[in-house]
């Protein structure tokens, strides 16, 4: 598992309460339906993406790693958003995605 931003682990042990609230919040949503976790990790980028939002891009891509999702697939995910919110965001978004890819094989 990737390293999470030091802030956010600075607000979640601040916050114990809304850490375990957040984090159950989060486990019950992902077993709730029948995507299996590359397929949730995909369309959680695609929201990412769409969010415009560098931060959850940054961590959508972070999971979606540890869920065992390609650099290829996950830059494939970013393409595919272009038609959809515009060559000048997808662009953005990329760039954020980069951030954390880079190196990445």
């Amino acid at each position: 598992m990737r390293e999470a931003p030091k802030r956010f682990v600075e607000f979640m042990k601040s916050h114990p309460g809304i850490a375990a609230a957040y984090e159950n919040l989060a486990a019950e949503c992902h077993k709730f339906g029948p995507l299996n976790e590359r397929e949730q990790a995909l369309v959680k980028i695609g929201v990412a993406i769409g969010s415009g939002m560098e931060g959850s891009v940054h961590s959508q891509v972070r999971k979606s790693l540890d869920a065992g999702l390609k650099p290829a697939e996950i830059r494939h995910a970013f393409i595919l958003a272009m038609t959809a919110i515009g060559f000048p965001s997808m662009m953005a978004a990329l760039t954020w995605a980069e951030d954390i890819l880079k190196g990445e094989q």
